[in-house]
């Protein structure tokens, strides 16, 4: 698996002291970028919590997905999780090591009291020290959050007190990229109160043996009930012992809200969102506990075509750290179709740059430090489909086309705008993980005779 090497510096370590004014909870940044450009150490918030037990709770939870491996528990690592503020509010996310769980808090502005908010995005340390402190926090004292060095901080000239190498496996990447593009196409399919959360999700089982089927849960009244078949309505719970961050917060939870795409007879990934006073938890999970986001291919196609790449240039420039993108608005200000313009944001999830919130069933902006063809280089399928395009392997007739792939000769067919290939990979998947190497070939081919017309008509 490649790998490579994030680093993080940051000027102190995160705290929670406290003193005769109150508690101050002290989350250090590392490096990010801003709309005046990349700072050291940026910062995005300092005021108090509406509710700060709720508050350390929640970002305690995203710091266990980050520290976790749902599938072979080995290894165990951890990345520190990423800030973004986005003007009306701050969102936190990790992703476990296994590639599997998103875990996002967005502290909506009900939950920041009324200081602003700061607009960028950087890593912020959250230590061991730091987490024993925020597991022993109790009752209602007043605590104020700073988000970044406060003004009187001084950074020696002897470099940064903190320092943090992490490992960063660039599936894991991929899976913030797809994880996105799997939560665009879901629907709100259930809601359930306070109260009836905490019940189903404390009668969830811990664990499910292995070749068990689905999990499926359906709504019946004001509860959630558990199904083995993808009945009208149903939510796939793949792997229902990877939902056990949310126990930090359930004893403050208002409702539970649970999101999925259509069923269609097949394992597919979901979003649990527990609200709470003033802020947002939400837990994505994999099709399957042992299969990471990275390999679903949902970004493929985007990343397949030259037109996409250049949109995304035009579309990144007019992004603004908004926490709702507005599709129509932005399709306007670029000239562009929305469908191409989805197709940018898509492309540009693969650096980091974009995500989904289900909740507002809307893109947002945030900046991730990571190099943005890096998704594209280590993509095993697309890779290889560039290969068969440069090696002549393509072939087109009309509706069909042949791929020399090796020793085989695979047809793929077009209908619709759907590709299918006559390869062990599309009888096994059907499209539902992206499209195959061989499809994508046939796209990348395609896509290069109509530049070649259209250059000759000119």
């Amino acid at each position: 698996m490649t790998r490579s090497v994030q680093a993080l510096a940051y000027s102190r370590p995160s705290a929670l002291e406290s003193s005769g004014a109150g508690r101050l909870l002290g989350l250090e940044t590392s490096g990010g970028l801003t709309p005046a450009g990349a700072e050291a150490h940026p910062r995005f918030f300092s005021g108090f919590l509406t509710s700060p037990q709720i508050a350390a709770r929640g970002l305690l939870a995203v710091a266990d997905v980050a520290a976790a491996r749902y599938y072979q528990r080995i290894r165990p690592g951890s990345l520190d999780p990423v800030v973004t503020g986005n003007g009306d509010r701050l969102r936190f996310e990790s992703f476990s090591g296994c590639g599997g769980v998103y875990a996002r808090l967005d502290v909506l502005s009900e939950g920041l009291d009324g200081a602003e908010t700061g607009h960028g995005t950087t890593n912020v340390d959250v230590n061991n020290p730091l987490r024993e402190a925020l597991s022993r926090m109790t009752g209602s004292d007043p605590l104020h959050l700073r988000v970044g060095p406060d003004e009187l901080a001084v950074t020696t000239l002897e470099g940064a007190v903190v320092e943090k190498k992490v490992p960063l496996p660039d599936r894991w990447l991929r899976g913030f990229a797809e994880a996105q593009v799997a939560s665009a196409g879901f629907d709100l399919r259930a809601e359930l109160t306070g109260p009836e959360a905490v019940r189903f999700l404390r009668s969830l089982p811990r664990s499910q043996g292995r070749g068990a089927g689905p999990l499926w849960v359906v709504q019946t009244g004001r509860t959630l009930r558990p199904t083995t078949r993808p009945v009208a309505g149903a939510v796939c719970l793949p792997g229902p012992e990877r939902l056990v961050a949310l126990e930090r917060v359930l004893r403050h939870a208002t409702a539970l809200r649970v999101y999925g795409p259509v069923p269609d007879g097949v394992a597919t990934a979901s979003a649990w969102e527990v609200t709470l006073p003033g802020m947002r938890l939400t837990l994505t999970l994999s099709p399957d506990a042992s299969r990471g986001f990275s390999g679903e291919g949902g970004v493929l196609e985007a990343l397949a075509t030259e037109e996409a790449a250049q949109d995304a240039e035009l579309v990144s420039v007019l992004l603004a750290w908004e926490p709702r993108i507005d599709l129509a608005e932005l399709a306007a200000q670029a000239g562009l179709s929305v469908d191409r313009v989805r197709a940018a944001l898509t492309r540009l999830g693969t650096a980091g740059r974009v995500g989904y919130d289900v909740a507002d069933a809307a893109y947002f902006h945030r900046e991730l430090p990571y190099d943005a063809d890096r998704a594209e280089r280590h993509n095993p399928r697309l890779v290889a489909a560039r290969a068969l395009v440069a090696e002549g392997a393509v072939v087109l007739d009309g509706e069909l086309a042949a791929v020399t792939s090796g020793e085989r000769r695979y047809q793929v067919r077009e209908s619709g705008g759907v590709l299918s290939c006559t390869c062990q990979w599309w009888a096994d998947y059907r499209g539902r993980r992206g499209p195959c190497k061989h499809a994508l070939a046939v796209r990348m081919a395609r896509r290069g005779a109509m530049t070649v017309v259209a250059g000759g008509a000119r």
